[in-house]
């Protein structure tokens, strides 16, 4: 039987994004590889042409990197405006949206012994 979920697990879901989104943004590699589970799959859709799409996917090491070299504090706009809707936490399961003012992503995380980490996430700019 699933463990149920808390309201701490909300706050623990919410730090775990923050962890994410901000460590993206400041360059703290530490950070991100504390929010992500070591299976992400990170996926957008890119544009190569009119009448065509691609799926786009990158994984933990690949986010860590891009954090540590600095690619998130290039497109950090000042005022990130960074909002959560936690929309639902359920025995070890959460479904997160968030919006800033450069990004728009969907995340699914998962209860590990070690925390709340993020293990899907499929985004686009804003």
């Amino acid at each position: 039987m699933p463990t149920e979920s808390t309201p701490a697990d909300e706050v623990a879901v919410v730090g775990a994004v923050l962890d994410y989104f901000e460590g993206w943004f400041e360059g703290d590699a530490v950070r991100m590889e504390r929010a992500l589970h070591p299976e992400l799959a990170k996926r957008s859709i890119g544009q190569l042409s009119p009448n065509a799409e691609r799926l786009e996917t990158i994984g933990k090491r690949q986010m860590v990197d891009a954090t540590a070299s600095g690619e998130g504090r290039r497109r950090d706009p000042g005022d990130r405006r960074i909002e959560v809707d936690v929309e639902d936490v359920s025995g070890g399961i959460a479904n997160v949206t968030v919006r800033s003012a450069v990004y728009v992503e969907y995340l699914q995380l998962v209860r590990t012994r070690d925390g709340w980490r993020i293990l899907n996430a499929l985004w686009r700019y804003a």
